[in-house]
């Protein structure tokens, strides 16, 4: 369900969702792209090579566009104000339902926006359904939608709708969400700082822990029991960052708090840390010992044999904030809920996450490699898991 302005897969190329091998009422495997090309968001370079260079005409209002990194696009606006715009994939999953795909969908927009520091405000969405999604399924569909819009204070201002042959689920279509506010208390990049403080919310593998619960439950219960596997589903409701979003921007902006906020997805913390560094142009030195790595996210993860630093974790917020004011953060999002540590800090460089391990080996990361979550999935549905 990824794909938002400023993205590797953004300026017109969407990325697929978390279980995008999932058919109308039983798994099956996703299809190789073309020619081959593995299936995801494009990888930072095709994005430089393909995208990056081609973007329509030049507006000196736009403050922020494409780029790897930054969940949304920034446009002033005049007089102060500031809109700011993404787009994200609409998904249908049948192992999670109608209803709940729906909500998952709303919210994955909602919270690229919210990196921002701006509120959303304004949907259009468009839905490219096949041909044999019914009435009543499309009903259920819009109507947890519309009810997602309404608590995330979003007014559906435009969209289309059809069916068309050719289109399939899980992705049934894409929304763009539109906010406007004061430049003034916009976060990104830019703002980022030598000294700032690093702090991630929840944990890894926040998104591929709900997938491999909710789609291969009878496969994950052979590693965790009752209890486990109850947690493990529960991670569906976490799988967004609006009250992170919300609870460190109330704290304060730019040197008043939060400098810069960053939506873990493909690619999971790790790429998220990366992806955060190399967009604002300094390096970050980050303990592993300090992220937080639930049971239930190691297990699901050995379950896919992947790791849980580097894959799907829609639902963990990465944020950069000023060292006065990490305590008052951290304190915040406690009181909203919200698990968080300050797992390390920024320092002056050129892009690359420099990771201590438990045992006091440093290494220097500056790629993000292909999230292994695609490859792990598809083995899981052509070998049959349940």
């Amino acid at each position: 369900m990824r794909g938002a302005s400023g993205k590797p897969e953004t300026g017109g190329a969407a990325g697929a969702g978390p279980a995008a091998g999932i058919g109308l009422g039983r798994a099956t495997a996703p299809e190789p792209g073309a020619a081959g090309a593995a299936l995801g968001k494009i990888t930072p370079s095709e994005f430089e090579r393909v995208i990056a260079s081609r973007l329509g005409a030049s507006r000196p209002e736009v403050l922020t566009g494409p780029r790897l990194g930054t969940d949304c696009a920034v446009v002033r606006i005049g007089a102060g104000r500031v809109m700011a715009v993404t787009t994200d994939p609409l998904s249908l999953l049948p192992a999670l339902g109608a209803a709940a795909s729906a909500r998952l969908s709303c919210h994955h927009l909602a919270s690229d926006l919210w990196t921002s520091g701006i509120q959303p405000a304004y949907a259009a969405v468009t839905l490219n359904l096949p041909p044999r999604l019914g009435e009543a399924e499309l009903s259920e569909y819009w109507e947890a939608m519309s009810a997602a819009w309404e608590e995330l204070g979003v007014a559906v201002v435009g969209g289309h709708t059809g069916r068309y042959t050719g289109c399939d689920l899980t992705i049934v279509g894409a929304g763009t969400l539109v906010g406007v506010g004061d430049e003034r208390r916009t976060v990104g990049p830019e703002f980022v700082r030598a000294g700032d403080r690093v702090v991630v919310t929840k944990g890894c593998a926040i998104e591929a822990t709900a997938v491999a619960a909710w789609s291969f439950p009878r496969t994950l219960s052979e590693r965790l029991d009752t209890g486990g596997m109850s947690r493990a589903r529960a991670h569906l409701e976490l799988v967004s960052v609006v009250v992170d979003c919300r609870a460190a921007l109330g704290v304060g902006v730019r040197d008043q708090g939060v400098s810069a906020l960053h939506d873990a997805t493909e690619g999971g913390v790790l790429g998220g840390l990366v992806e955060l560094a190399r967009s604002s142009a300094c390096d970050l030195r980050v303990e592993r010992g300090k992220i937080p790595l639930s049971p239930e996210a190691e297990a699901a993860c050995a379950m896919f044999g992947v790791d849980p630093y580097w894959t799907l974790s829609e639902g963990s917020m990465i944020g950069a904030v000023r060292p006065n004011r990490v305590a008052a953060v951290l304190e915040a999002l406690g009181a909203e809920g919200v698990a968080a540590a300050e797992v390390g800090e920024v320092v002056p460089g050129n892009g690359a996450v420099w990771l201590t391990e438990p045992g006091g080996s440093v290494s220097r990361i500056e790629g993000v490699p292909g999230d292994p979550y695609w490859a792990a999935y598809d083995r899981a549905v052509r070998e049959g898991w349940k």
